[in-house]
């Protein structure tokens, strides 16, 4: 078990009230970790210290930041077998997962160094005379950033990464069902020198959640929020901001299509299915949930998914499995409900189906209608559906047949043809010939419609972690009419 402390001002600290929640390993049902149950008074400790944190750190040279922030990096890649650890214990992920997550999460980082020099201005012709007008993007304040469980590293420094390379201070709220991870990730950047205040971590326990969501996006010095998570939280997130007029990034919810037309490579495809489908147990926002294959290939493609699917050991994620745990036995029941509701419906079982506490195998629904609730609700498990379409018109009706819209992939040899369909599809990111799960630090990465607006990554971050303000040098002694 680890036990661990809430991160704020640089120093470890108990939660005000002293209270303690637990997390539980998944698969073995024993205490996890032992983390601060932190309320409304730590949020706003946090905020605090990032408030006071901020002058020093915003005026503070783009290469100093850079430096510290490649520094981080270097840290964060030396614990990998640290993150991969708790990451099992906490979530019931594979080894491989956490290898994974600490290798992007450390290049997102470099991603962030990389960008201190970028954040640029421009001169903007004035009709004034003498005037010269100038767009200069300046950090905004104290930015927090709320994770979840399911890529912990990843997306927990994606949360704070870029706000501090744009001069900001941050604090980072843990997920309940990661504290330990998300911990780790503030200690990574203390380790690396970051100053006092600059970047804090808050945990709570869940029935906390709430209020110290609310007090951290109350606090006055707080200016920017950014939340990974369910679409479900993100609205109510996004409610909060709206009242106090602070802008918000959300990256949220998926039902990622995967488009096989009747000329796509199948082995190829079934490749990319196959990975995008069980990478994590399914449980990534990218995750291929339904794939939207043209009836002239489905016979073919299904067959050769469904072996492929069920040659996929799961199992306990400390062995040598490709799907572990999932990250709770609620969660897996909810995806066997899902499972019987289309096989009652009349969808076929063509793989998988199995299931023993929170490890379920890799399983495969064929014939899948709109009535069955796997075709609508996000599963986020290792539980897929094939839907089989006459021709690219209906399996872009199909795709786009959904209030979700952050990742999707088309498969065809026709390149122009792909292109047209990709176009179409409603979401923020479509990948041809390959897989819906993919993620690179300088990509543009969010959604559209139910998964959220703003963009993570590279240039497109630094519009949502600055203020653009108009300044002038004028003529002092220019003309005025009275």
């Amino acid at each position: 078990m680890d036990s661990i402390q809430l991160l704020i001002d640089n120093d470890d600290r108990a939660a005000a009230s002293g209270n303690l929640f637990e997390r539980f390993d998944p698969v073995t049902g024993n205490v996890a970790t032992s983390a601060p149950a932190g309320g409304p008074d730590d949020a706003r400790a946090a905020c605090d210290a990032a408030a006071a944190a901020f002058p020093a750190w915003s005026a503070m040279g783009p290469g100093d930041r850079r430096k510290l922030l490649l520094k981080a990096a270097d840290v964060m890649d030396s614990k990998a077998g640290d993150f991969a650890r708790l990451m099992t214990a906490e979530t019931g992920s594979t080894g491989p997962w956490g290898g994974f997550n600490t290798m992007l999460a450390a290049n997102i980082l470099r991603e962030a160094a990389s960008m201190t020099t970028q954040i640029s201005g421009e001169i903007i012709p004035s009709d004034k005379p003498g005037s010269l007008a100038m767009g200069i993007r300046q950090p905004a304040g104290v930015c927090v950033g709320i994770a979840p469980w399911n890529a912990p590293v990843i997306l927990g420094t994606r949360a704070i990464a870029m706000p501090l390379a744009c001069g900001n201070t941050v604090v980072l709220k843990a997920s309940e069902m990661c504290p330990a991870t998300h911990l780790l990730i503030g200690q990574v950047m203390r380790e690396a020198g970051l100053p006092k205040g600059v970047v804090n971590v808050v945990t709570n326990a869940p029935a906390d959640a709430a209020q110290v969501v609310e007090a951290l996006v109350a606090h006055p010095a707080v200016k920017r929020i950014n939340f990974t998570g369910s679409t479900r939280v993100g609205k109510i997130i996004a409610k909060l901001a709206a009242e106090q007029l602070k802008p918000v990034l959300l990256e949220l919810g998926g039902k990622a299509p995967l488009l096989i037309l009747d000329d796509a490579d199948i082995d190829a495809a079934v490749n990319a299915a196959a990975f995008g489908a069980y990478m994590n147990q399914g449980q990534i926002c990218m995750s291929t949930e339904r794939i939207i294959v043209d009836e002239k290939i489905a016979d073919a493609f299904v067959a050769k998914l469904a072996a492929k699917a069920n040659a996929l050991p799961s199992g306990d994620p400390r062995g040598h499995v490709v799907l572990g745990s999932l990250v709770s036995l609620d969660a897996a029941e909810r995806v066997s409900e899902m499972v019987e509701d289309a096989l009652a419906k009349g969808a076929s079982l063509v793989a998988g189906g199995k299931r023993e506490g929170t490890i379920m195998e890799a399983t495969l629904v064929d014939k899948v209608t709109p009535q069955m609730r796997i075709y609508s609700e996000e599963s986020f498990g290792p539980a897929k559906s094939v839907i089989r379409v006459q021709g690219d018109e209906e399996a872009i009706r199909v795709a786009n047949d959904t209030e979700y819209g952050l990742s999707a992939a088309v498969f065809s040899r026709d390149i122009q043809r792909a292109m047209a369909v990709a176009k179409r599809i409603e979401s923020g990111i479509c990948h041809i010939n390959g897989p819906t799960v993919h993620d690179e630090a300088q990509m543009p990465f969010g959604g559209v419609k139910g998964s959220g607006y703003g963009r993570f990554g590279g240039r497109a971050a630094i519009d949502e972690f600055t203020d653009l303000r108009w300044i002038t040098i004028e003529d002092p002694h220019q003309h005025y009419p009275f």
